[in-house]
């Protein structure tokens, strides 16, 4: 009977409060992958405009991925002084301008200001809404990580799908305020119901001190290099069915559209997949499906194939950086912040050198030979996946 009590009050717990909490933090990935997504179809314009090269393209995105690295750490300081709550509302606030600012930059150096902040904004709401996504997990005492992410996949599919037909229908300038518009309406319905978690000043004096146990770092590797084929597919799938597969704007876009539609799908059914297999084996299966994904896109004779191949990566990916995540999470003896702070900043790494390093490859031997390498790196995840064995610790720890 006492247990019957116990969880009925549960379960009014979660359907009032904590229900709400998980809306906005799914509303804040959704946001955020949104706005990733709105940037994949703007890069072909965005490169033209500037009279860039793909090397000089390269650079850009790296200055994108150093604004990440910049911020990503001062973001999680800010989260153990003060909570994510405050912190998530403020970068997502800065967000909101870039795409604007990025769509009426006329000078390489205004440009590279404006794509600094950009990516600076983007990986420092990343972390403080990986950290309110631990909080509601833990007030609810299970595993939303996948979902989230899946979330800030299906904002990335609808930004990156609709934005091929939106700038071909009203040019990029419109397409960017239609972005922003939809971008200020995700923010402001989640605005109030964001789960004010407490903040952890005990954590601000180890944050100064980069753990020296080598697990968050072999999970932040995994997370790199799972990262890495998901920021190829984000900044060159366009250019690379558009150049060397003959795709037409609209059907540029659909690279990185396949790949977040799939990859959304199986975000959504994640956690259920991992309460199911664990997630071991999840991450064993999902990186196959990677690398069989990634070589199809390589080697695809036509655009359509090469989609497909995008498709079957985004299927793989999926799960392994909501695992290498939610590992982080759980280390035991470490506090979350720090745990996620590591990986986040290892994995989007990936994010800011592979991409640039990507261009600099392709300018000298094209798209295709650099995309049949990537799957070598999703081999080395292969011989780390059992360390995703703490990422079943989730949901258990309520403290």
């Amino acid at each position: 009977m006492d247990d019957m009590t116990r969880s009925g009050s549960f379960q009014a717990r979660r359907s009032g409060f904590f229900t709400k909490s998980r809306a906005a933090v799914s509303l804040l990935f959704l946001m955020n992958g949104f706005t990733v997504g709105c940037w994949a179809p703007k890069i072909p314009e965005f490169a033209e405009r500037l009279q860039l090269t793909k090397f000089e393209l390269g650079l850009m995105i790296l200055v994108f991925g150093l604004g990440s690295l910049v911020m990503m750490p001062m973001a999680g300081a800010q989260i153990a002084g003060r909570g994510s709550k405050i912190v998530v509302k403020a970068f997502a606030v800065l967000l909101l301008p870039m795409l604007l600012a990025l769509t009426v930059t006329q000078n390489v150096w205004t440009a590279a200001i404006a794509i600094f902040l950009f990516g600076g904004f983007i990986g420092a709401m990343d972390v403080a809404m990986n950290a309110n996504a631990v909080s509601v997990e833990k007030s609810m005492h299970r595993a939303i990580m996948s979902s989230c992410h899946a979330f800030w996949s299906l904002g990335g599919l609808i930004g990156s799908a609709i934005g091929g037909f939106l700038i071909s229908r009203w040019g990029v300038l419109g397409h960017a305020e239609v972005s922003t518009a939809l971008a200020v309406l995700f923010l402001a319905v989640a605005w109030p119901m964001i789960l004010g978690d407490q903040p952890h000043p005990d954590e601000a004096k180890p944050k100064a001190r980069l753990p020296l146990i080598p697990l968050p770092w072999l999970l932040g590797m995994m997370a790199l290099f799972c990262m890495i084929p998901e920021g190829a597919v984000l900044d060159w799938s366009a250019l690379y069915l558009g150049q060397e597969k003959g795709a037409s704007v609209t059907l540029s876009g659909f690279g990185f559209a396949a790949f977040s539609l799939t990859m959304a799908t199986m975000r959504f059914a994640g956690d259920f997949v991992r309460d199911q297999l664990g997630a071991v084996k999840t991450l064993r299966v999902c990186t196959v499906f990677a690398i069989v994904g990634m070589l199809l896109a390589a080697l695809a004779p036509n655009a359509v194939l090469a989609i497909v191949g995008f498709a079957l990566c985004g299927i793989g990916i999926s799960n392994m950086v909501p695992i290498a995540f939610s590992a982080a999470g759980n280390i035991p003896g470490l506090q979350p912040g720090i745990g996620i702070s590591v990986v986040t900043t290892m994995g989007y790494s990936g994010m800011l050198v592979a991409p640039s390093a990507i261009g600099f490859a392709a300018e000298h031997v094209g798209f295709s030979p650099v995309l049949m390498a990537l799957p070598v790196l999703l081999l080395i995840v292969l011989a780390l996946s059992s360390l995703a064995r703490y990422a079943d610790g989730i949901g258990h720890s309520s403290h």
